[in-house]
């Protein structure tokens, strides 16, 4: 029996298609430079992590009575945190960061936010991807700003970078170009459909390219890979994405990976909002937790070998109250957590200026003080994993001549 193969939106439905597909986006450095052979993928959590939860602090004593009835318990008792440091842990649910992080590889960074302090989504997402201080002034994302920095950049043709999704966020936009990615539900088509249409194209030199480009793209991203599909119900309990995301996150791997592919990529996540029903060890918050671990650790597993020169980082527009409102859910809040995880990082820590959950310790007698500024953690990925110089920096992050690099985040 013949084996059926979809199409991806870079392959192909249509002689349209043909004619249409793109070939693969290419990002080289030049050879012996920093960062020459370095992978960067940045996952944006849409709709505010709640860091309280994700990396509960259960050594603050105002910790369990402050987000009764939504808190996790102490490593050991039922439903407890995954220990970290003695203070930190990690929620139930992300059992793969927890190895990563006794593997070495995994940074958590908590208290931790861009320079927004009011409370709104789309002003917040504007502020973590245009890496500015304000929601305005600037219509290109900081990751661009870096690729367009980096002298050591060869790109002659093609992109340089991947969004993997159905658009292009603010985060790569800018002058260097950048593609995207995303799986596509079209009708599955035949083998014997493709050798027709090389038939057919066989006098055309640029059509039987352009179908051996997206052929090849299939190949990549699952056609001979068996990248998994997930269900469309799985996806519509995950908050609406969450159930694709780690066939998503295997191809983006495998892209990554591979020796023409993209070396830098950007996913995003959505459904964080956690207003209500938001849960403890077990529900909703829980249920997107695992669909956050599930992904990384498909990133893990589609760049193979070139995990070890990786760097993914996890960040969220801001996080949630520190208590629990009357529908057992949680407000938009300032300070959340961060993870820098890849077999790239030197891990195995917790980075937190704790400022504690007294109310007295709270942002507006509500809320995390934020005392780690996220450019700071950018601006030390972007110098020690892409070789990004100390000047170039403050182009990439305007307005952030205050806030130092981050250090020895990257393995030397």
């Amino acid at each position: 029996m013949t084996t059926r193969r979809e199409f991806l939106r870079f392959g192909l439905h249509s002689a349209a298609g043909v004619a249409a597909a793109e070939a693969l986006p290419i990002l080289s450095f030049a050879a012996g430079e920093p960062g020459s052979d370095a992978r960067l993928v940045v996952v944006l959590l849409r709709g505010a992590l709640d860091g309280l939860s994700a990396v509960p602090p259960y050594g603050d004593p105002a910790y369990a009575t402050a987000r009764r009835p939504i808190a996790i318990a102490a490593p050991g008792a039922s439903g407890g945190a995954l220990d970290l440091d003695g203070f930190f842990g990690l929620h139930p649910s992300l059992t793969g960061l927890h190895a990563r992080y006794r593997a070495g590889e995994l940074i958590v960074v908590h208290a931790a936010a861009t320079p927004y302090r009011e409370r709104s989504h789309f002003d917040g997402q504007n502020v973590l991807e245009n890496g500015g201080a304000r929601p305005a002034g600037t219509a290109s994302g900081w990751l661009n700003r870096a690729l367009a920095a980096l002298p050591h950049v060869q790109a002659p043709a093609g992109t340089v970078a991947l969004a993997v999704g159905q658009n292009v966020p603010l985060i790569l936009r800018g002058t260097v170009p950048v593609g995207s990615w995303a799986p596509a539900r079209m009708p599955q088509v035949e083998p014997e459909l493709i050798t027709r249409l090389r038939d057919l194209y066989s006098n055309d030199s640029t059509l039987a390219a352009r179908l051996d480009e997206a052929v090849s793209i299939d190949a990549l991203a699952g056609g001979e890979m068996g990248a998994p599909h997930e269900t469309a119900s799985m996806a519509k309990g995950a908050g609406g994405n969450l159930g694709l995301v780690r066939q998503m996150a295997t191809t983006a791997g495998q892209m990554l990976a591979a020796p023409q592919g993209p070396r830098i990529a950007v996913l995003e996540m959505t459904g964080w909002d956690t207003h209500a029903g938001e849960g403890g060890a077990e529900g909703q918050l829980a249920y997107r937790l695992r669909g956050l671990d599930g992904a990384i650790d498909a990133l893990r597993e589609g760049l193979a070998s070139q995990w070890a020169r990786s760097a993914v980082l996890v960040c969220t527009e801001f996080g949630r109250t520190v208590m629990v409102n009357g529908t057992r859910g949680t407000d938009h809040g300032t300070a959340a957590a961060a993870f820098l995880v890849g077999g790239a990082v030197r891990g195995e820590r917790v980075l937190a200026d704790w400022p504690g959950l007294s109310a007295r310790d709270l942002h507006e007698g509500r809320d995390l003080r934020p005392t780690t500024d996220l450019r700071s953690i950018a601006k030390g990925l972007l110098h020690e994993h892409l070789g990004l110089g100390s000047g170039a920096l403050e182009e990439v992050f305007p307005d952030s001549a205050s806030v130092a690099a981050a250090s020895s985040l990257i393995r030397s």
